[in-house]
């Protein structure tokens, strides 16, 4: 990787993608996205028409996706600095006043760092994009 560029921290997986995609058509534009809980515990993103939530001074923009901007909270961003988020869905109501994902789906959070701790037979992690 050359010097000026920076590994990719932020992914989604197809059906992400795809549910980003019917939000905007829903919306008429853009989402967002702030991730300001903790990873392992809180790995739900509040998704949000673009421009509806005030980010703070806390908050950092990750990347975004599709053109819909990721905050992250800054303590978050430290503590996972070197890991890639991936963004995805799951069955589940969103929290909040989040938009959902679709029926009865939410997006969640992934990364490596969240994975579960190494059993006698671990499961590779594997980062989707």
């Amino acid at each position: 990787m050359p010097a000026n560029e920076f590994p990719v921290r932020l992914a989604a997986t197809p059906a992400a993608r795809e549910a980003i995609a019917r939000l905007r058509a829903a919306t008429g534009g853009p989402v967002m996205f702030v991730q300001s809980g903790g990873c392992c515990a809180g790995s739900t993103p509040m998704c949000y028409p673009d421009g509806e939530f005030l980010v703070g001074d806390i908050d950092v923009l990750l990347g975004d996706i599709d053109g819909c901007p990721f905050y992250i909270d800054r303590r978050l961003d430290a503590a996972w600095h070197q890991e890639q988020f991936v963004i995805d869905v799951e069955a589940g109501e969103p929290e909040g006043f989040s938009l959902a994902a679709g029926p009865g789906l939410r997006f969640v959070t992934r990364s490596s760092a969240c994975a579960p701790a190494p059993s006698s037979t671990p499961a590779p992690f594997s980062p989707m994009t």
